[in-house]
């Protein structure tokens, strides 16, 4: 399944709550399940982003509609990008001319 790693930013309404972030973080697990996603790892960050996001999906679409789902609920801003693992690099560079 294509892999996703999302950079994720606390808004002014996500900081302010961060003791709820616990309970925030199952929550986004269970809507990444209802839209066909699955979070495969999270890690809270320091410097530029608070979260560094793992993310699996089938597709961009669902990917996007994860990444749109999350957002809509105000905690986070997210910037993600689609990740290629080894075997797809091989297969990616085998493809060059």
């Amino acid at each position: 399944m294509p892999t996703y790693v999302s950079l994720v930013r606390f808004t002014d309404q996500g900081i302010r709550n961060i003791k709820e972030a616990a309970e925030r973080i199952a929550a986004v697990e269970k809507l990444l399940d209802q839209v066909g996603a699955r979070m495969s790892q999270l890690y809270l960050t320091m410097g530029r982003y608070d979260y560094v996001a793992v993310m699996e999906a089938p597709d961009d679409e669902t990917a996007t509609k994860a990444a749109l789902a999350l957002g809509s609920l105000g905690n986070v801003r997210t910037e993600t990008l689609r990740a290629y693992g080894r075997p797809e690099i091989a297969k990616i560079i085998s493809g060059l001319p």
